[in-house]
């Protein structure tokens, strides 16, 4: 007796072509989009609520209400509000430090590069004024890691700007009226100031005030070698 030819649902059946193949699988999350232009939007929103009603007494929610963001859209740019306090003013640091990075390898003589880098910071630093004094106000509230990366910004430039001041002095292209890191200090003293006193709609622009801080600080440390 012949066996049956195998033409039963075991080959053909819904083994085969039932939904385990052939149905519509899971969709996974939806990717994060974001609008251009959106990290800076927060950030603008986050400074406006910090100045009106402080660091502990804004919420996220009320930062990505003012953004006009989703809630996935913050966290996609921002991991916590202590971030985002540091990146009020850690987008600063971080183009100043490239910008600091650029203009020292050019290898310019000693003062036309330390008059790069203080026209670079006032520059920057009025750009950014209103970020620069909302995160002088409200920077203790670091903590930990992103307050040892602040500390740990500050210090690469102010090491990089008394390396330049002391390596000029020794070779004699500054006088050594004052020592490296007094002048170091004062310039960056003058410079975290700018905030308090700045206005763009003051006398004198950026580029106006950093020519003459320059200026000041140059005429001391070149005519003085001379």
């Amino acid at each position: 007796m012949s066996r049956p030819a195998t033409t039963g649902t075991a080959t053909t059946g819904t083994a085969t072509t039932g939904t385990a193949t052939t149905g519509t699988a899971t969709p996974g999350p939806p990717a994060i989009t974001t609008e251009p232009g959106a990290r800076d939007r927060v950030l603008d929103a986050a400074v406006e609520l910090f100045a009106l009603r402080g660091y502990d007494g804004t919420s996220v929610a009320q930062v990505i209400d003012r953004a006009g963001l989703t809630k996935g859209g913050f966290y996609h740019h921002f991991s916590s509000k202590e971030e985002l306090l540091y990146e009020v003013y850690g987008d600063l640091i971080s183009r100043q430090l490239d910008a600091m990075e650029e203009i020292l390898a050019r290898r310019d003589p000693p003062a036309v590069t330390l008059r790069a880098l203080i026209l670079d910071l006032v520059q920057t630093t009025a750009a950014s004024a209103r970020r620069a004094q909302v995160f002088a106000s409200e920077r203790n509230k670091l903590a930990g890691r992103r307050a040892a990366d602040f500390r740990r910004a500050r210090r690469r430039y102010h090491d990089a700007v008394r390396s330049l001041i002391r390596s000029a002095q020794q070779h004699g292209a500054f006088a050594t009226v004052a020592s490296a890191e007094t002048v170091t200090f004062t310039i960056f003293g003058v410079i975290n100031e700018l905030p308090l006193w700045y206005r763009p709609d003051g006398d004198m622009s950026p580029t106006e005030i950093g020519t003459e801080l320059a200026d000041f600080f140059l005429t001391a440390l070149v005519a003085g070698a001379e």
